[in-house]
């Protein structure tokens, strides 16, 4: 298990601005959380810097499916 797990995921699309504070996003099915959540739990995202070093993220096996942990 691992001490710090990830803070966040994502990039997502915001689907629908429920109201002031309040957004859904669009979220693969894969993902096992609710889709509407306050925006202070929301960042902009960030392109990658050119010549920033990119990782891979690990490969997992699920259910027989390859699947990348983001």
């Amino acid at each position: 298990m691992e001490k710090l797990t990830k803070q966040f995921v994502g990039p997502y699309r915001v689907k629908e601005i429920v109201s002031s504070n309040i957004i859904e996003l669009e979220l693969p099915r894969s993902i096992k959380i609710h889709p509407i959540v306050n925006i202070s739990r929301v960042r902009l995202y960030k392109l990658q810097v050119e010549g920033q070093k990119k990782v891979p993220p690990k490969l997992v096996i699920i259910k027989r499916e390859k699947k990348f942990i983001l």
